[in-house]
């Protein structure tokens, strides 16, 4: 029995470890989400233009584009407006290029019209709240962050579950404990049954 409690408390407190940093950003981000309204944000806007290199402009002329971005297209744009677009979906609709570059906290996009090889590039900023509300709901986020929130949940759950283990064993001499689990599980559900429509 000490055995498989000393293991108990070992999950317990590595997986609170892992949890600590990431439960307090959920926590605050939980917070700023529920008041977005009454977070005033001023987003920052820039624009940008150019015109396409002629001879490039000719090349593409040549042999529109249906798809994709070619590959000297690419090294022109991330030259010219210091992105990056490596994975980035290319629409091409009647000689207009179009690329959507989404991020956390913001948004991005450009679009290139091959006739006149005007460029249109537009960066927002929402701030560093919109930037962590986004993590919190993974939004635009990528690969690695996704991964990091499913092993993030995973370790919430180990962290849970061997917390609800200990209080097992130690109910006896804490009579007020199966009270107050319970109070967590009856107040959210009588909220979301009471005045959730």
């Amino acid at each position: 029995m000490h055995l498989w409690l000393g293991t108990l408390r070992q999950w317990h407190w590595i997986s609170s470890a892992l949890c600590l940093v990431g439960m307090l950003l959920f926590a605050v981000t939980g917070i700023t989400l529920n008041h977005a309204a009454q977070i005033e944000a001023s987003p920052q806007v820039i624009e940008r233009q150019a015109r396409l290199p002629e001879a490039l402009q000719r090349e593409l002329q040549a042999q529109p584009p249906e798809a994709g971005m070619p590959e000297p297209l690419r090294i022109w744009l991330e030259s010219e407006l210091e992105i990056d677009l490596t994975e980035r979906d290319a629409e091409w609709t009647d000689g207009e290029l179009y690329v959507a570059l989404p991020r956390p906290g913001g948004d991005a996009w450009l679009s290139l019209e091959l006739e006149s090889g005007e460029l249109l590039y537009e960066f927002t900023d929402r701030g560093w709240i919109s930037y962590l509300n986004d993590l919190h709901k993974g939004r635009n986020t990528g690969v690695a962050w996704n991964w990091f929130i499913d092993i993030f949940a995973g370790a919430c759950v180990v962290f849970s579950l061997t917390g609800l283990l200990l209080l097992q064993r130690h109910a006896a001499g804490r009579p007020t404990t199966w009270p107050l689990v319970g109070l967590g599980l009856v107040v959210p559900v009588l909220l979301a049954l009471l005045f959730i429509h």
